[in-house]
């Protein structure tokens, strides 16, 4: 499916080395939080984010609900607009779809927009393979290619990179993909945004097919939309003669109306602008206007199974901010590259083993990749638990069993080292059903507390390097509450009087917990 990167390791062992690279740690810090920082402040202008949060989520929410629906109609929108729809099942569909469309036109050079979709299918590899050369226009994306590198962040793929670093890429590489970088060429971010301009001049003006992904699709009337911030997408969109788009199907939203909220909130918690630079709005075709050809390639690539899921669903709202990936602490001091995918950061640890049903070690790695603050939860823009999800994920990592994987029922084999896990979580299961057995249990520890050693051994000395082991109490909760309460009858540690009725103290606080209509608070 081509969602991971092949031959990378679990997220463990590719965040041990990334961890110990100062320089890379340099650049995340202060790259990350001058983004938070800003975006902070966009967000703190509007009085009324939480509800545009709200309203964001509630529209993605509907329409996932009724995904089929929208699609059917995007369909006959882009196709009434002089479009041609492609549907694309998997990654290698999407792939041969768009490689059978380039060919047709005779080309073997194509420039694109910046796309996460092209780059979970693998696209630039699979045109390549074609014998057609793909050239990333996006300044970020422009770095990372000509380093022979991979994108490590959503909205900044060269985050890792500072200024030296892309000064060196732009005077060793540029020459070998068309005009070479000028001569005396400085680490001063205007001179290197002007080679970059000077190098990507010559592609737009040469090339006779675009490619690109888009943010938003609005079915009414079979509207895509581009939002960038440097304005080499809109040379992608309009100079070429034909135009393919690759787009994941969670991307549609109903009206225009929908669209304006998506318009408020991608711009403030991607970039920390209040409106985006060049937001690229097209349908279809026009005679005498932009490409000749417009085709549309709707992606599934794992999505069907990922929308069946009652929990995971939520990742689906994702609209590629990137917000959560700046907050992260784990992302912050791991970088994007230990991901393994092109998703990195929190959104990357709960869609990327959705897409991939988990059927590699790195994807079953990938839900543990966090340390489960919430800060991720906080930030993004249309409200997806992303710790909840990830819970999700590892108990399905811990449990094994089957998924649905294109219409295909697989079997996921549990992730080794979890076998001491499962029987810990069966045992304490036991225990706590066994309230005598949890007695001793209890007074067993309390006397032996002092035999806990600070580092425990075999498969938890890697769990003790990093935490200390908690301190066993001198005695347990209920033999604290017997000693200053009284010995308690009955079931569990209720206080009862002579007639064995909970005494007034209790109706009190039980007459507290589940108001007057004695429903439990919260649950009406």
């Amino acid at each position: 499916m081509s969602v991971t990167y092949l031959g990378m390791p679990p997220f463990p062992e590719a965040a041990e080395i990334s961890t110990r690279d100062e320089r890379l740690a340099g650049n995340l810090r202060h790259a990350t939080r001058t983004i938070r920082d800003k975006r902070a402040g966009a967000v703190a202008e509007l009085a009324d984010w939480t509800a545009l949060r709200t309203a964001g989520a509630q529209i993605k929410d509907r329409t996932l609900r009724h995904l089929d629906h929208y699609l059917e109609q995007l369909e006959a929108s882009v196709s009434a607009a002089g479009g041609t729809v492609h549907w694309a099942a998997d990654a290698r569909q999407a792939n041969e779809i768009v490689t059978r469309l380039v060919r047709a036109t005779g080309e073997r050079e194509v420039v694109k927009v910046k796309s996460m979709a092209t780059q979970e299918i693998g696209l630039n590899e699979a045109l390549e393979r074609a014998g057609i050369a793909a050239y990333e226009t996006d300044l970020a994306e422009l770095i990372v290619q000509l380093g022979d590198d991979r994108p490590s962040h959503i909205l900044v793929p060269a985050i890792h990179r500072n200024r030296g670093e892309i000064r060196e890429i732009f005077r060793e590489r540029m020459g070998r993909w068309g005009r070479p970088a000028p001569d005396g060429l400085s680490d001063s971010p205007a001179e290197l945004a002007e080679a970059a301009r000077l190098h990507l001049r010559e592609k737009f003006l040469n090339a006779k097919v675009g490619i690109s992904g888009a943010n938003f699709m609005v079915a009414e009337s079979g509207t895509l939309v581009v939002v960038e911030s440097e304005g080499n997408g809109r040379m992608c969109l309009t100079l070429p003669e034909t135009l393919i788009s690759v787009v994941g199907i969670e991307k549609v939203v109903p009206t225009w109306r929908d669209l304006e909220v998506f318009l408020q909130l991608l711009p403030r918690s991607s970039t920390a602008e209040r409106m985006n630079p060049y937001t690229s709005t097209w349908s279809g075709t026009t005679d005498g206007d932009g490409p000749r050809d417009f085709h549309l390639v709707l992606l599934d690539n794992g999505r069907t199974d990922t929308l069946a899921d009652q929990v995971g669903r939520q990742t689906l709202r994702c609209i590629r901010c990137s917000a959560c990936l700046n907050v992260c602490p784990v992302y912050e001091r791991a970088g994007g590259h230990a991901y393994g995918s092109p998703y990195p950061g929190p959104i990357g640890a709960i869609l990327t083993p959705q897409l991939d049903s988990m059927a590699t070690g790195l994807d079953a790695s990938l839900p543990y990749a966090s340390s489960l603050c919430g800060a991720c939860y906080q930030v993004c823009p249309v409200a997806i638990d992303i710790p909840e999800v990830l819970v999700h994920l590892r108990e399905r990592v811990v449990q094994g069993g089957t998924v649905t994987v294109r219409g295909q029922r697989t079997t996921v084999k549990p992730a080794r080292g979890h076998a001491a896990e499962r029987a810990a979580m069966r045992a304490a299961s036991w225990t706590f059903d066994h309230p005598r057995a949890l007695r001793a249990g209890e007074r067993l520890a309390a006397r032996a507390r002092r035999l806990v050693p600070s580092r425990l051994p075999g498969p938890g000395r890697a769990w003790t390097d990093t935490r200390d082991v908690p301190q066993v109490p001198a005695e347990s909760f209920r033999d604290w509450w017997r000693r200053t309460r009284g010995p308690s009858e009955g079931s569990g540690t209720e206080r009862r009087h002579g007639s064995g009725q909970p005494s007034a103290e209790q109706r009190s606080a039980e007459q507290h917990r589940t108001g007057d209509s004695g429903r439990l608070e919260g649950n009406e």
